[in-house]
């Protein structure tokens, strides 16, 4: 009788960064003025500075 393979398994998706929750960017508010940094509406988005953009968790 012939040795049987057992099935390949497919390798575990690494886990996501949980500051941006995978996507690799997040968005701040922005503001502006002088001493009271007052906040507008607008949003900036800018590269995850936990994973650096990849979107994978570090530890």
């Amino acid at each position: 009788m012939p040795a049987r393979k057992s099935p390949a398994r497919k390798p575990a998706a690494p886990p996501q960064c949980k500051t941006c929750e995978g996507s690799g960017e997040i968005s701040v508010a922005v503001r502006v003025g002088g001493r009271k940094q007052r906040t507008t509406g607008h949003r900036q988005t800018g590269m995850c500075l936990t994973c650096f953009g990849s979107g994978e968790a570090t530890d």
